[in-house]
């Protein structure tokens, strides 16, 4: 088992990390700005360092810090969690060739699914149906953009290839927009992910978000584990994830999950990682793949009874898969709701000090968060400041398990998303499931 493992990472997701490492009995490396001395995984860690100033571009993606910390600390590896550098392709290669283990796919790996347009053609090519496109990226002739985006039919969505976290998408609805957006979105990708490739898909009018979570070791073996709906989103932001998604059949959800696994054995894909499809009228269309822990990994572990993190470490130290999909079945129903430290009408971002934090317990219940009473929200980073997941052994009984929750939960000091959570939960749409990605902003009238 790994020695010493580098959290490189903040927030919720970096206190989930180093508590898999404590069972694992993995020593833990805290690295963070001078904004987070006070976050709670740095003050149980077994050992900090910090990396640099609040500015993430300062601390949280600077690489060589990163790794200098693994260094100095005696560190055998690093988990990057989810945002930041999770996805780098460079920074997987860097950690490797200074000597360290990435907990994660190899980079060629990430290179290759990393990038929306070469996994469009891998999917392709392993026979998973694609949403309607310009089958790679955009030239940059006007013409022949204009010959696609007519042969597609509008709307059309641009894409950013590197992109990612509901960034770097733009709809277009006619042709005398086309061009200036694609002009906008290649210099939003550009000054977001250091690339400016885009490409181009039909805009899918009433679709579902749908994803398969997977993981694979370094001996040729993977296994899915069923299926994610992610659809309640906002701006391309998930607010509600649950699992398995409601109607989709068995058939279908073994069909896709295998493929999902079988694409993972021919590319050597290692580690966690998620394969992420629209899906309308009973047919499901590839999108991407973020070869990473997502932030609803929760609701899997809750259906499946098995740990993603804890595998994530022990196929990185070498292990194998401690089980096979035969060893897997769904157990009952799971939903989270992502907390965020906003306003629920205008959504601007609510930093501050926690004055009161009093999470939800009960049967089913399971709250992940870095939160404390007396703890400041900075206000440099993400707004997610909680997830509160709720299973039970139907959707119903899941449902109703959260609205419990909701109800419980105390967050004093500043404002948070809670009331539109509970909102959510009594709109007759979301009681029956199956709303598609536009629901609710068509609901809040965005």
């Amino acid at each position: 088992m790994l020695d010493k493992v580098v959290i490189a990472n903040r927030a919720e997701i970096a206190l989930r990390i180093e508590r898999a490492c404590r069972e694992l009995g993995i020593k833990t490396v805290a690295v963070h700005s001078t904004a987070d001395a006070n976050q709670k995984h740095v003050l149980l860690a077994d050992e900090t360092v910090c990396i640099g100033p609040a500015p993430s571009a300062d601390s949280y993606l600077n690489m060589p810090a990163i790794i200098s910390a693994a260094e100095v600390t005696d560190a055998v590896a690093i988990h990057p969690g989810y945002g930041f550098l999770s996805e780098n392709a460079d920074f997987a290669e860097r950690v490797a060739s200074s000597g360290f283990t990435f907990i994660g796919p190899p980079p060629e790996v990430i290179r290759l699914l990393g990038d929306k347009v070469s996994a469009i053609k891998v999917m392709k090519e392993a026979g998973v149906p694609t949403v309607p496109g310009s089958d790679g990226p955009l030239a940059e002739d006007p013409d022949e953009n204009i010959r696609i985006a007519r042969d597609i039919d509008y709307p059309v969505i641009i894409k950013a290839a590197g992109g990612g976290g509901g960034r770097g998408m733009r709809v277009v609805h006619t042709e005398a927009s086309l061009l200036n957006a694609i002009s906008v979105t290649q210099a939003e990708a550009q000054a977001a992910f250091g690339n400016d490739t885009v490409y181009m898909e039909k805009f899918l009018e009433r679709p579902r978000h749908i994803e398969f979570q997977v993981l694979a070791d370094t001996f040729g073996n993977a296994v899915h584990l069923y299926d994610r709906d992610c659809s309640m989103q906002r701006r391309h932001q998930k607010i509600i994830e649950e699992a398995p998604a409601p109607g989709i059949t068995t058939e279908q959800r073994t069909e896709m999950g295998e493929r999902c696994a079988e694409t993972c054995r021919k590319v050597g894909y290692t580690s966690a990682g998620t394969f992420e499809f629209l899906y309308q009228d009973g047919q499901f269309y590839f999108i991407e793949v973020n070869t990473r822990l997502q932030v609803e990994h929760t609701v899997t572990e809750m259906i499946t009874g098995v740990d993603l993190v804890i595998e994530q470490l022990r196929i990185a130290a070498g292990e194998k898969l401690s089980f096979s999909q035969e060893d897997l079945s769904l157990r009952g129903h799971a939903i989270e709701c992502r907390i965020n430290a906003e306003n629920p009408k205008n959504f601007t971002p609510s930093p501050g000090q926690i004055e009161l934090w009093h999470p939800p317990g009960g049967p089913g219940i399971r709250v992940d968060s870095h939160l404390y009473s007396g703890y400041t929200v900075p206000p440099f980073y993400d707004s997610m400041i909680a997830k509160v997941i709720a299973c039970g052994n139907n959707r119903k009984s899941a449902v109703a398990r959260m609205r419990t929750a909701l109800n419980e939960m105390v967050i004093d000091g500043i404002e948070t998303n809670i009331v539109l959570h509970q909102e959510i939960f009594q709109h007759a749409a979301f009681k029956a499931g199956g709303t598609d990605i536009h629901y609710l902003e068509k609901r809040l009238g965005l």
